[in-house]
């Protein structure tokens, strides 16, 4: 039976499940050629971002602050942010600016968009777009900000356009591995396409000298300039609302079709990515990934005896936990306990059919802390977990094995590499999760078998035997 669990009424979170509005509406900007962001608000929130992002991505974050004060907070920050993007203006030269709010910003109800338009009338920088978005902290979770951004940026720089053969594809929070899989399958295909956002290079790049402040990459201006023009959207995203999904505005205001489509992590669901691609080119799947198909069949049958053991609990942003649940699903590995930082009511929903294919019955948590994962994951016997850094707890405290998946990464280093979209990412994916119950059975199986069967020898037993 499915059991769906509310956010209770505890006065505190204990190591929530998701980081804050802002810091998730960062990362498509940094998939935007030639942009930047500011954060309206206090250095410190800017700094934490910056903190965070650096150690998931291992490359230099830079993340302007308007240094919002007690003077700001008291009389209005609008001179703070305006001398922001001046400073910005003249250090970065950037094409484009997102200037995101934060608790504080908000809470005094600084009004970011009528500032950036005077900005923009007072000091008429030559091409420069300002995009506000409005991220308070307590406003959603990092998912959330990030589609926001996604959303506002569509909104911000699409404008009427000739239709064209190109597709859409938006992205959720992936890694640059990820978009770099992506971008090879959709060449595979022979597609023309606008991937948005793009930080493939721009948090991965390579070793290069002299500095950029601004790394070069990311989805171009004119690009995104065309997206109405396109002759569909594919969105990699189930989950997200339709009041901040950017394929939901480019199919009201422009007529470009939308297609909703998972995370293409696992089987079933890169299979789905594969037949939307030949259904809107006429073209049938190429060789080469009809043949990393096969490995990953292969694959699977090689894994399921082992796999058939595991317990999980999954836990993340919705889009990368609904694509993990369904992974696990049909490898044989049991969802126990199903966790969000989100409010997310789709999740169980959505999973619906595949769990009573498989006669699975996790328990579902939403608006989640560590504290409640680590109850039902201790109740439900949970052997491993997958989810971001954070989950570490469970293995420090409960004993179970963590594979590092999604954002942040920070912990370990590599974060920014993990593959796990695409058929030869998910074999990828299907190894580490494999492995690791591999490596946790073989360091603990004498031990259970010892607390399972092993009797002290004494009077007792004697007068059994006798």
């Amino acid at each position: 039976m499915l059991e769906q669990e509310a956010a209770d009424y505890r006065a505190v979170n204990e190591n929530p499940c998701h980081m804050c509005m802002p810091l998730g509406a960062i990362l498509p900007f940094k998939g935007v050629e030639r942009a930047m962001v500011l954060i309206h608000g206090s250095q410190g929130c800017s700094t934490y971002m910056r903190r965070h992002l650096a150690e998931h991505f291992h490359e230099p974050i830079d993340v302007a602050s308007s240094a919002l004060n007690e003077q700001g907070t008291i009389y209005g920050g609008e001179a703070s942010l305006k001398k922001g993007l001046d400073n910005l203006v003249k250090l970065y030269q950037p094409g484009v600016i997102g200037i995101l709010t934060t608790c504080l910003a908000e809470t005094i109800g600084e009004d970011t968009a009528r500032v950036a338009a005077d900005y923009l009338r007072e000091k008429r920088p030559p091409g420069l777009h300002l995009i506000t978005v409005s991220t308070p902290g307590y406003g959603g979770t990092h998912s959330e900000g990030y589609f926001l951004a996604l959303r506002r940026i569509v909104v911000s720089l699409t404008g009427r356009s000739e239709k064209h053969p190109a597709i859409n594809i938006i992205a959720p929070h992936l890694s640059p591995a990820d978009l770099r899989e992506i971008k090879r399958i959709l060449e595979l295909w022979q597609v023309d396409y606008i991937l948005l956002p793009d930080f493939s290079e721009t948090l991965d790049g390579p070793l290069a000298r002299p500095y950029k402040k601004i790394p070069p990459g990311g989805t171009r201006v004119r690009d995104i300039a065309r997206m109405g023009g396109a002759r569909a959207t594919i969105q990699l995203g189930l989950t997200v609302d339709d009041a901040i999904s950017p394929g939901c505005y480019l199919a009201e205001e422009c007529g470009v079709p939308l297609y909703k489509l998972p995370v293409p992590t696992g089987l079933a669901n890169t299979d789905l990515f594969m037949e939307l691609l030949g259904q809107l080119t006429g073209r049938p799947l190429p060789a080469s990934l009809a043949r990393e198909r096969g490995r990953l069949l292969d694959c699977m049958i090689d894994a399921h005896k082992h796999n058939a053991q595991g317990r999980a609990v999954i836990f993340g942003e919705p889009e990368i936990v609904y694509a993990v649940t369904s992974f696990c699903l049909e490898n044989g590995i049991e969802p126990v306990v199903v966790a969000t930082g989100s409010n997310d009511h789709r999740l169980p929903g959505l999973l619906k059919n595949r769990l009573e294919e498989t006669g699975a019955s996790p328990c579902f948590l939403r608006e989640a802390d560590f504290q409640r994962i680590r109850e039902k994951s201790r109740e439900r016997e949970a052997n491993i977990a997958i989810g971001h850094s954070d989950g570490r707890y469970l293995t420090e405290k409960e004993g179970i094995p963590l594979v590092r998946h999604g954002f942040p990464i920070h912990d370990r280093v590599g974060g920014q590499r993990l593959l796990s979209v695409g058929y030869a990412g998910s074999i990828m994916f299907l190894d580490r999760i494999t492995n690791t119950l591999l490596e946790s059975k073989h360091q603990n199986y004498r031990l259970r078998l010892y607390q399972a069967f092993y009797r002290p020898a004494g009077p007792d037993s004697r007068q059994e035997e006798g």
